[in-house]
């Protein structure tokens, strides 16, 4: 297929153009780098571009003759939406319209949409599965909600064929350590415990030590970036004309902000020293997935199902890139 990847020098887009291009799919990369990085791009590959240019997004579409839109641009800091929630909805909302509106102008119809667990808010009952309500409680997991309302409409309206990820926690890079996980400012766990280990940080600080969990601190579901890569892909076969499906993507397994921090010491070989610090408003106890029906779906499991596996994967990206693509 002709596979056109917006946000595709991201995270996950890189893996996921990555995983493409292993097999045999014909892709281009659609960002602006505001967030995304060239060097994680094949030269010629990329071409650079905002969602809000609709004109620009249509010639692109015509003259590369796109299958297939994956769309991962998207702004995604949970406290930034808070404080500049315009931004968010600008980009994430009025620019998957524009893109939207461009496939529908240059006939093109199939859709995998990147969204987010942050659509649930903050769920009573756990495993999260699709059938619980979507309250996001901030204007980020708001915006990806929009949109999943959005692919839905298109769906009845112009016979899209949507599938919509909802991600739990990614992490990891890839096995070669040659792409990996880059953010600035850093907000992940596992990059900023790394960090320690690095000598870029003194130590990590805990949020909140006295949560009813087993060893008082956050349980969250992480799931490689290379399985949601996986993901994608097999997504590719379910985009039948007419339909929308919403998908949770995570390994099933709750992991603890204590346990990630000694996965990271057992991994490294660095003591990794914590300070307690206060809870963070709005983090929920814990967020685990019930990933069964794209299991069923999709037939995807994912491959790494240890916290040690991903961390060693992060590992490998960060001591070859300690201060990420620029060196």
């Amino acid at each position: 297929m002709k596979i056109l990847v917006t946000g595709g020098a991201g995270y996950v887009g890189s893996h996921a153009v990555r995983r493409m291009q292993e097999s045999g799919h014909d892709i281009w990369v659609y960002d602006n780098l505001s967030t995304g990085h060239r060097e994680s791009v094949s030269a010629g590959q990329l071409i650079e571009g905002d969602l809000s240019d609709q004109s620009h997004l249509q010639s692109v579409l015509a003259d590369q003759a796109i299958d297939v839109v994956m769309h991962f641009a998207a702004s995604t800091l949970v406290g930034e939406s808070v404080a500049n929630p315009g931004k968010y909805y600008r980009n994430n909302v009025l620019g998957t319209l524009c893109l939207l509106e461009a496939m529908q102008h240059t006939g093109v119809r199939k859709l995998v949409f990147s969204s987010t667990t942050a659509v649930y808010g903050e769920p009573d009952s756990m495993p999260i599965h699709e059938g619980l309500s979507r309250v996001p409680v901030n204007p980020y997991g708001q915006s990806k909600y929009i949109v999943e309302e959005m692919l839905s409409d298109y769906s009845k309206a112009y016979g899209f064929g949507c599938v919509a990820l909802r991600y739990f926690n990614a992490a990891g890079a890839a096995s070669d350590g040659s792409i990996g996980e880059d953010h600035d400012p850093e907000s992940h766990l596992i990059p900023l415990v790394l960090q320690v280990a690095l000598g870029q940080r003194n130590n990590i600080t805990l949020f909140g030590s006295d949560y009813p969990t087993p060893d008082g601190t956050c349980v969250r579901d992480y799931v490689h970036v290379d399985d949601l890569a996986q993901a994608h892909e097999l997504a590719l076969g379910e985009l039948e004309q007419g339909t929308s499906l919403y998908l949770n993507l995570g390994s099933e397994t709750g992991t603890s902000v204590r346990e990630v921090i000694e996965a990271c010491r057992r991994v490294t070989g660095h003591p990794i020293p914590v300070l307690d610090g206060e809870r963070r408003a709005g983090d929920a106890p814990i967020l685990v997935a019930d990933s069964s029906l794209a299991r069923k779906v999709l037939n995807w499991a994912p491959r790494f199902t240890e916290i040690e596996q991903i961390v060693q994967s992060a590992w490998k990206w960060h001591q070859a890139h300690p201060r990420g693509y620029t060196g």
